[in-house]
């Protein structure tokens, strides 16, 4: 749907799609006040993303009728209200993406790929969730097939590319909600993570990617890998509190959901972190990364460079993921079936139950080492990903771009750890680097300890300030 097919709408001046970039406070604001109809705001996202999107490569479908009506229903709801009409629907009018692998009933899921979806068309808990807060979805967003690679390379759609600058990758598997993002499509996205998805885009694309504890937010249809997390993506640490305040609880299809948080934790002041450098980190990385810790020790922190603590676990991930595409893939899949993922599932069919028994061990003993070190340390803290982002056709940098290497997540062992143990995790913006590409630094708490997560990062982020606006010159080379 086109913003000119948006009925009794008046048409959107392209000053007004560059007005886009609300947070969540400040779209209440303008809706509340009156400044600007939900129809309007909405009139004008989907005004900015027929502009900008062709040459970014976010969106894989753009909201249409449903979409009109929430919008109209929370301008009813606001003439009857007025601001009143926030307080159970916190996230009246905020316009969010939805990652193409979770189900929508009126938008189609591709689940980033050629073969067919047999799922339900209906809402996810999490999407019927933001939906009940009153959040108005404005499209899905672009995915690798099933999430398989931290990139948004598929057989649906041309990868996305990176709103900083198009000649690099947005990161992914939620690589098209992070550009959507920060290209000020939406206010905020939905994503996924197994084993990076949400941090990984976050870190590449200068915003802000949560990953709370396993099953805080339920994820359905539930995996058997209990690796996939469900969480936010906006410009700020508010926002994703905000949005991640209405996911949580529990769900009948997700076995795993509901589980409980911690009941007590640390003082958000004097924190010990230990700050972990991971081997092959980038110079730019570590440059712009290691801001975070002066940043922390002024909030009165106790920042402390520590090694590694835990042996490399990427070939038992690899076991588990592939085992786990390997159970889900059909014998036809090899036709329309993505070559890169084909890999992975044929390691997967040659994997014997010892041998993912033997990666489950793996899995237990980092949790249990892990669950030690979070005994010393209040958070742990790092560069969300060791590397600066690569082209945007490629999975990954030049030594792991070959799927056949199986090595096609190896490249970020800061994030998949923490899928493996379940525990929080956050990137969110460090600076720039000096080729004016964003640099993610992340946080990490024990498993239950979000609000600590949260909370800290919210103040990490006030001490490193924002990122500057994505240079116009780069705009206009996408379109």
């Amino acid at each position: 749907m086109s913003p000119s097919e948006a009925g009794s709408v008046r048409p959107v001046t392209s000053e007004e799609t560059q007005l886009t970039a609300y947070g969540i406070a400040a779209t209440r604001a303008l809706l509340g006040r009156g400044e600007r109809t939900a129809t309007e705001h909405l009139a004008a996202h989907l005004a900015a993303i027929e502009e900008r999107d062709p040459g970014l490569g976010a969106f894989v479908a753009v909201a249409g009728e449903e979409a009109l009506r929430a919008a109209a229903a929370a301008d009813a709801r606001l003439r009857a209200l007025g601001p009143a009409a926030f307080q159970d629907q916190p996230l009246l009018g905020v316009p969010v993406s939805v990652k193409d692998l979770i189900q929508t009933g009126e938008l189609p899921t591709r689940r980033g790929s050629l073969l067919p979806n047999r799922r339900p068309a209906a809402d996810a808990p999490a999407v019927a969730r933001l939906k009940a807060a009153g959040a108005i979805v404005v499209g899905k967003t672009t995915t690798s097939e099933y999430g398989w690679s931290a990139s948004t390379v598929s057989r649906v759609s041309p990868p996305t590319r990176n709103p900083w600058d198009p000649a690099y990758s947005a990161g992914g598997s939620s690589g098209g909600a992070a550009a959507s993002v920060a290209a000020g499509l939406c206010t905020a996205a939905l994503g996924t993570d197994g084993a990076g998805s949400i941090r990984i885009p976050a870190a590449f694309c200068g915003v802000v990617g949560y990953k709370p504890s396993f099953g805080r937010v339920p994820y359905v249809p539930a995996g058997a890998d209990r690796l996939s997390h469900l969480g936010p993506l906006a410009r700020s640490v508010e926002d994703v509190m905000e949005i991640a305040a209405v996911l949580p609880g529990p769900h009948r299809q997700d076995p795993d959901s509901g589980l409980g948080a911690l009941e007590s934790r640390p003082e958000r002041r004097g924190l010990r972190i230990g700050w972990i450098e991971f081997p092959g980190t980038a110079p730019e990385v570590r440059r712009v990364s290691e801001r975070a810790l002066e940043a922390l020790a002024a909030l009165g922190h106790h920042p402390e460079r520590i090694e590694v603590p835990f042996r490399d676990p990427y070939p038992a991930l690899l076991d588990i993921l592939a085992a786990a595409e390997a159970a889900g893939a059909a014998p036809g899949d090899e036709a329309d079936g993505d070559p890169g993922r084909l890999a992975v599932v044929r390691h997967g069919r040659g994997l014997g139950g010892a041998a993912v028994m033997r990666a489950e061990e793996v899995r237990m003993e980092l949790r249990t080492r892990l669950a030690a070190v979070m005994e010393r340390h209040d958070l742990l803290a790092m560069a969300t990903v060791p590397v600066e982002p690569f082209a945007p056709e490629a999975i990954g940098p030049d030594w792991a771009s070959d799927p056949e290497s199986l090595l096609w997540l190896a490249w970020s062992p800061a994030t998949y750890p923490f899928n493996m143990t379940g525990q929080p995790a956050l990137s969110l913006p460090a600076g720039l680097s000096r080729a004016g590409l964003p640099v993610g630094v992340q946080l990490v708490g024990p498993v239950g300890a979000d609000a600590l997560v949260l909370d800290t990062a919210r103040d990490l982020e006030a001490g490193l300030g924002p990122l500057p606006e994505v240079p116009q010159r780069v705009s206009e080379r996408m379109l």
